[in-house]
């Protein structure tokens, strides 16, 4: 462990002990900068309710096919989706994990922090 510029008598040591390396932090804020995007959050959220295609995605989100695809690439890059084919038609669904579990979680929870049912918005 490094020596310190100042000694404030906490319990550095256990802290950096229990410090993740580099390399996790960085997964996790790759992860993180997916959802940056409001547009492939709500994305990630549909697909966390349901498995859909590509044509529906684009009338859901009111864009155009080739925007929602980008957005599904990252998130399919990402790990927080999966695709399956049938026929001609590819359907997207959240993965089974439990990164993609825990940030459907996170996000269903600061929506009721941040946007309660109480709220009316216009």
């Amino acid at each position: 462990m490094p020596s310190l510029p100042h000694n404030h008598s906490n319990n550095i040591e256990d802290i950096i002990s229990r410090l993740p390396n580099t390399e996790d932090f960085l997964l996790l804020s790759d992860i993180f900068r997916q959802l940056s995007d409001q547009n492939r959050t709500r994305i990630f959220w549909l697909l966390c309710h349901c498995e859909e295609c590509v044509i529906n995605l684009s009338a859901l989100m009111d864009m155009s096919s080739p925007a929602v695809s980008h957005h599904l690439k990252q998130l399919k890059s990402a790990g927080l989706i999966t695709s399956r084919r049938s026929g001609k038609e590819v359907y997207y669904k959240a993965a089974d994990t439990e990164t993609s579990r825990a940030l459907h979680n996170m996000i269903e929870e600061l929506m009721a922090i941040t946007c309660p049912e109480t709220c009316q918005f216009k």
